[in-house]
């Protein structure tokens, strides 16, 4: 674990920054000391690592969290998506240093534009974030929502929400008590069944996303009570071994 000064430290983004990331749910720490003093682990700084990659392409926060947070973000394709995007990027700004170096040569009258044409980043950032979507998991899904009506998909949610109440009901007590640990087990079933294949990595995001301060925490805290979001991340973790 780390210290938010530790992470500013190694990664170089500012407190200030990590914790404004944290405020708005695009990074979570993964535990906060009694003390309440953030701490982040291993799977924190990978994400960090993701938003930092998106930040350098330019990529709105809203759109980075969007991302993330989508169950058809696959961070393999992501990385070598953004590895092209970035070597795009590397060489537009090689053109754009030649026409400079020319420009200084020959004067103002050299006339070239061609330099300045993003159509290509544009035309595979475009292309990239459409593949970013289709995982496994997104296509699984899509196969079991076909058919579902609004009412089917109001009583999945239901269903869900009505295991973080029972949750929220056991948050005075300890995360890795087997009551807890029941209903965790229960919802990565039920996921499972209804949505998508739910790996424990899978659910650990999933866990954060509960435990992250967006509208998802807010829902979750206003249907099982004031921290209930995450109480249910640390049964989480526990459940997942982490």
């Amino acid at each position: 674990m780390k210290t938010v000064h530790e992470v500013s430290a190694l990664t170089g983004v500012s407190v200030r920054t990590l914790q404004y990331y944290d405020s708005i749910g695009l990074l979570p720490p993964a535990e906060r000391t009694e003390a309440g003093y953030r701490l982040y682990d291993d799977a924190a700084l990978e994400r960090l690592q993701q938003i930092l990659l998106f930040r350098s392409l330019e990529f709105p926060l809203k759109e980075i969290k969007s991302i993330l947070e989508s169950p058809r973000f696959d961070p393999r394709q992501a990385l070598e998506d953004q590895i092209h995007l970035l070597e795009l990027r590397k060489q537009h700004i090689e053109n754009l240093i030649t026409l400079a170096k020319g420009m200084k040569a020959m004067g103002m009258k050299h006339l070239n534009f061609t330099a300045f044409d993003m159509n290509k980043i544009d035309e595979y950032t475009r292309e990239a974030k459409a593949r970013w979507g289709q995982t496994a998991e997104y296509k699984e899904f899509e196969e079991k929502d076909k058919g579902r009506t609004d009412k089917d998909r109001e009583q999945l949610g239901d269903e869900m929400m009505a295991m973080f109440v029972e949750l929220g009901s056991l948050r005075s007590g300890s995360p890795a008590a087997p009551e807890a640990q029941a209903i965790v087990k229960r919802l990565q079933a039920f996921i499972t069944e209804q949505f998508y294949t739910c790996t424990n990595d899978i659910l650990l995001g999933l866990g954060r996303m509960y435990a992250g301060g967006g509208d998802m925490n807010k829902n979750i805290d206003q249907a099982g009570g004031e921290g209930t979001g995450e109480f249910a991340f640390q049964a989480i973790k526990i459940h997942c071994g982490r």
